[in-house]
């Protein structure tokens, strides 16, 4: 019986794996809310202060991501007035390079590929997504049996076949005074 006694006061004498995960973690204060010793109010002040801390640090994050989920912004604006103002400059936009109505033989035969007309075969690519009526018109161009290509000029191009301000200006004021497309320039 005395060994069995002995064996029993070892096991309670080793230290809970609380206490060992405590003694070897570098958590701050850790160690000393599961410490070996038994003393109640250091204990229960480091737990204290060790809770506070946690809920702080848990009540601080929250309070950051609702504000994230907020999308805050900042608009500053600088306004300043003057009397005489140039004619601003401005830009327009169009999604459609150019106008398909311009496009000869001699450009589809050198920028099909280019404007994702033709294959590189010089075929009419994706004829399924193309309307009926530019499918029509696009076979009479893409034909090019006895076709003698001519030099070809990318900015002439582009200044043949692009939009013209005439047809993209609906209208336009500068104060209080119409204007019109020959106020523009390129």
């Amino acid at each position: 019986m005395d060994l069995k006694a002995e064996s029993e006061e070892i096991v309670d004498s080793r230290p809970a794996p609380i206490e060992v995960f405590a003694s070897r973690s570098t958590l701050h204060g850790i160690s000393h809310m599961f410490s070996y010793e038994r003393v109640c109010i250091k204990r229960c002040l480091w737990i204290l202060f060790f809770m506070t801390s946690l809920g702080l640090l848990v009540l601080v994050c929250m309070n950051r991501v609702q504000f994230y989920f907020q999308y805050p912004h900042v608009t500053k604006l600088d306004e300043i007035a003057t009397p005489l103002m140039v004619f601003p400059a401005v830009t327009f936009c169009n999604l459609n390079s150019f106008r398909f109505g311009r496009v000869t033989r001699n450009d589809l035969y050198h920028a099909g590929e280019l404007l994702a007309l033709l294959n590189g075969r010089y075929e009419i690519r994706d004829t399924h997504l193309v309307e009926e009526s530019v499918l029509e018109i696009l076979k009479i161009k893409a034909d090019f049996v006895s076709f003698k290509p001519r030099p070809f000029n990318m900015r002439e191009f582009y200044d043949r076949t692009g939009h013209d301000i005439k047809d993209m200006l609906l209208s336009c004021y500068y104060r209080g005074v119409e204007c019109s497309a020959e106020d523009f320039s390129v």
